[in-house]
């Protein structure tokens, strides 16, 4: 027996979210149908609506914003030949929850996958490297996550810039603080021996 035909649209609906399945997918459609209101279901569905009318990706960084500029690429108090190139808008809001950094940002959509049919042109990189040429910028931080597919990214975005006399650097990867070394994988381990300082 089908549910009826709305709930199973709303049902493969959620299914296009990121780690949502069948199961997960049909529990959230019941719960909308059974406790939901229908003063939350609209207020829900035009958040929904709002966000892809209203929410706009930066022209200079990539970032996600209300108008054609982020807050953060408007900020006269930013450093704006520093930029922290990141793989995803998350990164970005992950990075300003410690409140350091105060440069601007370069946000990528993404990180070199061939396995998942992500190549070099559906990334953000071609403005990065224009900036770069235009003598914009005296300090790159990669700051791509510690995967194949970051490491690979990041080592793409270095040779790209070689040419250029701009300083690159990378973020330090290795081991959490509290963590326990046994439990370490061998790509954290090696990325916290390459990050290690002077003590």
């Amino acid at each position: 027996m089908k549910y009826p035909q709305a709930l199973e649209d709303l049902i493969e609906c959620f299914t296009n979210l990121p780690s949502v399945g069948k199961k997960t997918a049909e529990r959230y459609a019941l719960y909308v149908l059974m406790h939901m209101d229908d003063a939350s279901i609209t207020d829900f569905s035009n958040a929904l609506i709002s966000i892809k009318k209203d929410i706009h990706i930066c022209n200079n960084c990539g970032n996600i914003s209300e108008g054609d500029t982020c807050s953060i690429c408007k900020d006269e108090k930013r450093n704006k030949r520093q930029i922290l190139v990141v793989e995803n808008v998350k990164d970005l809001f992950t990075i300003e929850k410690i409140n350091e950094y105060q440069g601007i940002y370069h946000v990528l959509n993404g990180a070199i996958s061939f396995s998942k049919g992500i190549g070099i042109d559906d990334l953000n990189i071609n403005s990065l490297i224009e900036k770069v040429k235009n003598n914009m910028v005296d300090e790159i931080i990669l700051a791509t996550n510690a995967t194949l597919e970051g490491e690979t990214t990041a080592r793409y975005i270095k040779e790209l810039l070689q040419e250029y006399s701009v300083k690159i650097t990378r973020i330090a990867h290795g081991l959490p603080v509290g963590g326990d070394l046994s439990y370490a994988d061998e790509m954290t381990v090696l990325k916290a021996f390459e990050g290690r300082r002077e003590y």
